[in-house]
């Protein structure tokens, strides 16, 4: 019997089998050439998968460790530094720019909607 997504097909005859007539032993009987078909299950533990192990493994991510931060040529108004730290951030609307947020290491911070 070989499998084709839902689809089970009679491995003498290649004829699709009636699912829906298989008897309680999981036995399909092709109407074509009478041969009886077992079905069967696997589970996915049965093919081990590296990624399937990855997908499965849970992962917490602690707030405060998530560097969202990079450096730019910006100029601070309080103190003239020429690099500051800045962040993008999402506050308007999809169709609409973003909002950049600066901070200086002197503890300056402003912002400029893109």
């Amino acid at each position: 019997m070989a499998t084709i997504g839902s689809l089970i097909f009679c491995t003498d005859c290649g004829n699709l089998l009636p699912v829906s007539k298989g008897n309680t032993k999981n036995i399909l009987k092709c109407d074509c050439c009478g041969a009886e078909n077992r079905v069967t299950q696997s589970k996915p533990s049965d093919f081990p998968s590296l990624l399937r192990q990855k997908l499965s493994t849970t992962q917490s991510v602690e707030r405060h460790k998530i560097q969202t931060e990079a450096y730019t040529n910006e100029t601070c108004d309080q103190c003239g530094r020429t690099e500051v730290r800045f962040s993008a951030v999402q506050l308007r609307s999809a169709d609409e720019g973003s909002t950049i947020f600066y901070t200086c290491e002197c503890g300056h911070k402003w912002n400029t909607n893109n």
